[in-house]
C-alpha cells in the first residue's frame, strides 16, 4: 500500500464521526432510491407474472343481456386474440354469527372447464360441480375474514331468491387484487365478497339463458385498444352495452397503479435533497481538512508528489465516504423493501410477492452518490493543488478585521462578547453558515413533507365522513325504483331519514376528449349525502348544468360554462349538450353531478333512485340487517362507521410507518449538518475559545459561543424550511394524486410547530455532543496551535 493510500486511511479514520454522519446522509438517498424502486420493480414483475399466467384481460365491458350469437361477430373485430363471456350478479350473503348483511359479487364459470380469461387460481379444495347448483368456490380473504371452508354451508339472495349454498374452494383472481364493493371506497372482506358459480344455476337465478352481461377481451400485439373499445361499443349498445374501457381503468388494476405511481415520485423527489446536502457536507468537511493540512501539501510537493496525485489522493476521501454511504444505503434499503414487500402481500391479493430489486437502481444509486461526493469535494481540491509548495508551507494570510456594521448594533443593543463573536463568526464565514442554513432547511423541509400527509388524511376523512357522507348506511337497489321507494324505506327498523340518489353510468366528451363516469342525480338541497365546492363548503346542485370534480374538469380541459357532451350508456342511450355549471372538491372517486330534476327532464321519465342514504338509530341497527338481509330490492349495502373505520386502520398504520421513516431521515440531515459544522466550528476556534477561557471566561459562557453559533443558524432555517417544506409537499401531492385518490395539499400549523421543534432538539443534541470536546481541550495545547 502506498504512503498516500495509507494517509487516506488513516484521515477516515481520524475523522470517523464525521465521516459517519455524511455517509448516513448520502445512504438516506441511496436507501431511498432503492427502497422505491426496488419494490416497484417488484410488484410490477410479480403483477405481469400473475396477469400472463392467469391470463388477464385488456379490454372489458358490460351490458344488460347480450345474446351469445353475438360473440363470433366479437371475436371477429380486428385485434380481438380471445374473449371471455360471462354472467355477474350482485348477491346478500346471510353468514350464521354475523349479524350485517354481506354483499357479494357472483361470477360465472363456464361448464366446458377453465375459463379462457381471468383465470382463477384455486387456493383450497376445488372449482363447483356444473351438476350441483348450489356448489360455490369464494375469494380466498373473503372465505379467511369469516372462517368459511370447504364443505360449510351459507344462505345468499340473489335475484331476489334466497338460496342454500355449499363452499368447494377457495380462490384468488388477478381481477380482484384489491376489491372494494359498490359504494365503498376501502376493501373490506368481512361485508363484501366474490362467489363463483357454475354457469347454468347463474344463468337461471338471472334469467340469463343462452345470453351474457358481462365480457372481457384478450388483445392481440399492437392492436389499437381504441378501436376495439368503439367497435365492442357499437356491437354491445343494442343490448344495453355500458362502455367499453381498457385495463388502465379496472379498479383492482388502476388501485395498484397508482400505488406503484406514489413509488416513483418517492424515488425522484427525495433522493436529491439527500445528495445535495451531502455534496455540501462533503465541501465543508474536505475544504476543512485541506487548510489544516496545508504545510504537509507543500511538503508532498517539495519531495516529489505531483498535482495529480495530491489531488487524487482527497479525491479517494471523497470516495471512500461516497463508497460507506452506498453500502448503507443499499443495506438498508434492501431490508426495507422486503418489509415494504410484506406490506404489500398483506394490503393486495397477490398469490406471491417476492422482493426482487432489478440492478439498475443499486448501479444508478452508486454512481450518483460517487458523483456527488465527488462534485461536492472538487472545489476543495482544486484549491489544494493550485498551492505551490513555497505558498503551501508557509503559514495563510491571517484575516483582517475592521470594525464594522455589527459592531454599531452591538454597541447599541449593549450585546455581550459571546453574543458579538457569534455575530462575527457568522459574518466573517458566510458559506459556513450558508452551508449549515440549508442542510437545516432541507430537513425541516423533509419534516413538514412528511407530516402533511396526516393533515390531508385528517381532511379527507372530515370530507368523506363529517361532511359529504353522513349517512350511516346507503343501501344498493337491485334495480331502479320510482320516488316512493324513499318513503317505503322509512319503514325499516330503526331508519329515522332516507334520501334517494341515481345513478347513471356515461361518457363525458369534450372535444378530442372522453372519460367513463357515474352521473349521480340527486335533490338540488340534500343533508346526508353532500357536495362541498373547492374551499370545503357544503354547495347545492345547480338547477341547470353538471358539476365535476376539479381533477375530472381538468382531465377534460374543462372551465365553468363550457358545453360538453353527456353520452347516457344506459337507458335512454342518448347524447345530450349540457354546459359544466361548477367544480368541486371530491377526494376518491370522479363522479358527475346533476340536480335531480334536470336529468330526469332530459330523460323524458319519472324520477327514480338506485341508492338511498339512510340515518338510522343505531340501538337498532341490528334489526335493520336482519330485514335488509330478506329483502329482494336491495342489492348491497355500505355500513358507513364500519367503511371510516377500515379507512382510518389502514391509513394510520401506513401514515406511522412512512412518517416514522421521513423523521428518521430528516434527523440524520439535521444530525450531519450540525455536527459537522460544530466539528469544523470547534477545530477553527479552538485557539479563540481556549484564550477566553485564560480570560475568566466559565464554561457555560465559552460553550454559548460554539452552541449559540449552532442554535441560531438552526432557528434562523427554520422559515425557509416551512416554504420549502409547502413547496416539497406541493410536489409529492401532485405525485401522488391519481384518477382515483386526489390528495389535498393542506399543512396545519402544528405540522409546522413538530417539524421545527424535531430539529430544534436534533441539532441542540448534535451541538451538545461536540460541546462535550471542548471541555476536554487542553487549553496549553491549544494557546500553542498555529491555527
Amino acid at each position: 500500500m502506498r504512503a498516500l493510500d495509507r494517509k487516506a486511511l488513516r484521515d477516515l479514520a481520524r475523522l470517523w464521526a464525521q465521516v459517519l454522519a455524511i455517509a448516513l446522509v448520502l445512504g438516506c438517498g441511496v436507501m431511498v432510491l432503492v427502497l422505491a424502486n426496488g419494490t416497484r420493480a417488484s410488484l410490477m414483475d410479480t403483477r405481469e407474472a400473475y396477469y400472463e399466467r392467469h391470463r388477464f384481460g385488456d379490454v372489458f365491458a358490460a351490458a344488460t343481456r347480450a345474446t351469445k350469437s353475438l360473440l363470433p361477430d366479437i371475436a371477429a373485430l380486428p385485434g380481438v386474440a380471445a374473449l371471455e363471456a360471462r354472467i355477474i350478479a350482485a348477491a346478500l350473503v346471510d353468514l350464521e354469527g354475523f349479524a350485517e348483511p354481506v354483499s357479494a359479487r357472483v361470477l360465472s364459470l363456464p361448464t366446458t372447464g377453465a375459463p379462457a380469461l381471468n383465470l382463477p387460481l384455486l387456493r383450497a379444495g376445488r372449482l363447483p360441480d356444473p351438476l350441483h347448483p348450489d356448489e360455490v368456490a369464494l375469494y380466498e380473504p373473503f372465505a379467511q375474514a369469516h372462517g368459511l371452508r370447504p364443505g360449510d354451508r351459507f344462505a345468499a339472495v340473489i335475484k331476489g331468491q334466497r338460496r342454500e349454498l355449499v363452499v368447494t374452494g377457495h380462490l384468488l383472481s388477478p381481477e380482484f387484487i384489491y376489491t372494494m364493493g359498490a359504494g365503498s371506497i376501502m376493501p373490506d372482506d368481512l361485508r363484501f365478497g366474490i362467489l363463483w358459480m357454475a354457469e347454468a344455476p347463474l344463468a337461471a337465478a338471472t334469467d340469463l339463458d343462452g345470453a351474457f352481461n358481462d365480457l372481457t377481451l384478450r388483445l392481440s400485439r399492437g392492436a389499437n385498444e381504441a378501436a376495439v373499445i368503439a367497435a365492442l361499443d357499437r356491437l354491445l349498445a343494442p343490448y344495453g352495452g355500458t362502455g367499453g374501457y381498457g385495463r388502465a381503468r379496472h379498479a383492482s388494476h388502476a388501485f395498484l397503479d397508482s400505488e406503484m405511481t406514489q413509488l416513483a415520485a418517492l424515488a425522484y423527489i427525495l433522493p436529491p435533497i439527500f445528495l445535495i446536502v451531502s455534496a455540501f457536507l462533503v465541501n465543508m468537511v474536505l475544504g476543512r481538512l485541506i487548510a489544516l493540512e496545508r504545510r504537509q501539501i507543500g511538503l508532498l510537493k517539495a519531495v516529489g508528489y505531483s498535482t495529480g496525485a495530491i489531488g487524487w489522493h482527497y479525491l479517494k476521501l471523497c470516495l471512500g465516504i461516497g463508497v460507506l454511504g452506498v453500502v448503507f444505503g443499499w443495506a438498508a434499503g434492501w431490508w426495507l423493501g422486503q418489509r415494504m414487500t410484506e406490506l404489500y402481500t398483506e394490503f393486495f391479493r397477490l398469490p406471491w410477492l417476492i422482493y426482487q430489486p432489478r440492478p439498475g437502481p443499486f448501479a444508478i444509486s452508486a454512481a450518483l452518490a460517487l458523483a456527488t461526493v465527488t462534485a461536492g469535494g472538487l472545489r476543495a481540491v482544486r484549491a489544494s493543488v493550485r498551492l505551490a509548495p513555497a505558498v503551501a508551507m508557509a503559514p495563510p494570510a491571517p484575516p483582517l478585521f475592521r470594525r464594522g456594521w455589527l459592531d454599531g448594533l452591538g454597541r447599541t443593543f449593549r450585546l455581550r462578547q459571546t453574543t458579538m463573536m457569534i455575530l462575527r463568526s457568522v459574518a466573517r464565514w458566510p458559506g459556513r453558515a450558508s452551508v449549515t442554513l440549508f442542510g437545516v432547511s432541507a430537513s425541516v423541509a423533509v419534516l413538514v413533507a412528511s407530516f402533511c400527509t396526516f393533515d390531508a388524511m385528517d381532511l379527507m376523512m372530515d370530507e368523506m365522513f363529517a361532511q359529504s357522507n353522513r349517512q350511516q348506511v346507503t343501501l344498493i337497489l337491485s334495480s331502479a325504483r320510482n320516488e316512493a321507494a324513499v318513503q317505503d324505506v322509512l319503514a325499516l327498523p330503526g331508519v329515522i331519514r332516507a334520501e334517494g340518489a341515481f345513478a347513471l353510468p356515461v361518457r363525458l366528451i369534450h372535444g378530442a376528449r372522453s372519460e367513463l363516469s357515474t352521473l349521480n342525480a340527486r335533490p338540488a338541497q340534500t343533508d346526508l349525502s353532500r357536495l362541498l365546492d373547492t374551499d370545503g363548503r357544503p354547495v347545492a346542485l345547480p338547477a341547470r348544468g353538471l358539476v365535476l370534480p376539479e381533477g375530472l374538469a381538468r382531465k377534460l380541459d374543462l372551465r365553468p360554462g363550457d358545453m360538453l357532451q353527456v353520452e347516457a350508456l344506459a337507458p335512454p342511450r342518448e347524447t345530450w349538450s349540457i354546459p359544466l355549471a361548477g367544480t368541486i372538491r371530491q377526494t376518491v372517486g370522479q363522479e358527475a353531478h346533476i340536480d335531480r330534476t334536470a336529468l330526469f327532464s332530459l330523460m323524458r321519465s319519472a324520477p327514480q333512485v338506485n341508492m338511498l342514504h339512510l340515518m338510522v338509530d343505531t340501538d337498532r341497527m341490528d334489526a335493520l340487517h336482519r330485514t335488509v338481509k330478506t329483502t329482494p330490492a336491495v342489492a348491497g349495502l355500505v355500513t358507513w362507521t364500519e367503511v371510516r373505520r377500515q379507512f382510518e386502520q389502514t391509513i394510520n398504520e401506513n401514515l406511522w410507518i412512512s412518517a416514522t421513516i421521513y423523521s428518521v431521515l430528516g434527523m440524520l440531515i439535521t444530525i450531519g449538518v450540525i455536527y459537522n459544522a460544530a466539528r469544523i466550528q470547534l477545530s477553527q476556534r479552538a485557539h479563540d475559545l481556549a484564550s477566553l477561557r485564560v480570560l475568566g471566561f466559565r464554561r457555560a459562557e465559552v460553550g454559548y459561543v460554539l452552541v449559540g453559533e449552532l442554535m441560531g443558524l438552526t432557528l434562523a432555517a427554520i422559515p425557509p424550511g416551512w416554504l420549502a417544506g409547502y413547496g416539497f409537499a406541493a410536489m409529492i401531492v401532485a405525485g401522488v394524486s391519481t384518477d382515483v385518490v386526489s390528495v389535498p395539499l393542506v399543512i396545519d400549523t402544528s405540522t409546522y410547530a413538530t417539524a421545527s421543534l424535531i430539529v430544534l432538539v436534533t441539532a441542540l443534541a448534535a451541538a451538545l455532543v461536540v460541546r462535550r470536546r471542548l471541555d476536554r481541550i487542553d487549553i496549553v495545547q491549544a494557546l500553542k496551535a498555529q491555527e
